[in-house]
């Protein structure tokens, strides 16, 4: 099954290509949903990833330019990204951030509103995941020690040595069973 987001992305990459626009793809190389988006869009995608890609793109000047986003990326980053591509390439055609996946919208703005709160954050995800990673990056950015695991199981509890307050997050894709078995196991040392 494909998430109706990433078949947007699809569709719209497919509807440039079809209209011989070079297709831009801001998103990670070697992600599953990466892989599947370029190989979705007929012709040459060209992936960024930062701002030193964009600035390191080779394009036909004049051509027609389009971009579009993995669906699990930082709202932030890819903000400065677009940025970066619209002062390249003033004419390029894209959807800014409205294809990033709003339960990673979510999470996200949960875990800037949380960090000043917690000692400790428990991330939940697969660590291919790139929106459990960002979840992660969020709070280890805002000074929090943070761990990314794949489910109770991997909880290290020298992890939690003089924390008061845990904050658990889980990546979009991670099933609520993962999460509320590592909430019982917390629950557990209280």
């Amino acid at each position: 099954a494909t998430c109706p987001l990433v078949s947007k992305v699809h569709k719209e990459g497919q509807n440039h290509s079809s209209k011989e626009r070079s297709v831009i793809l801001i998103g990670h190389a070697g992600h599953p949903e990466v892989e599947g988006t370029m190989g979705r869009i007929p012709g040459k995608v060209h992936l960024v990833t930062n701002i030193e890609d964009v600035n390191n793109l080779n394009l036909l000047d004049g051509g027609e330019v389009a971009y579009v986003t993995q669906t699990t990326l930082s709202v932030d980053d890819t903000r400065d990204i677009i940025s970066a591509l619209k002062n390249r390439f003033p004419r390029i055609i894209g959807p800014d951030v409205r294809d990033i996946c709003y339960a990673t919208q979510n999470r996200q703005q949960a875990i800037r509103k949380i960090v000043g709160l917690i000692d400790v954050l428990l991330v939940v995800g697969a660590h291919n995941s790139s929106n459990s990673n960002r979840l992660k990056e969020i709070g280890t950015e805002k000074g929090i020690p943070s761990y990314l695991i794949d489910d109770a199981s991997a909880l290290d509890l020298d992890w939690l040595e003089g924390a008061k307050t845990i904050g658990v997050s889980a990546g979009a894709s991670a099933p609520e069973e993962l999460v509320s078995e590592l909430l019982d196991h917390l629950r557990s040392f209280a």
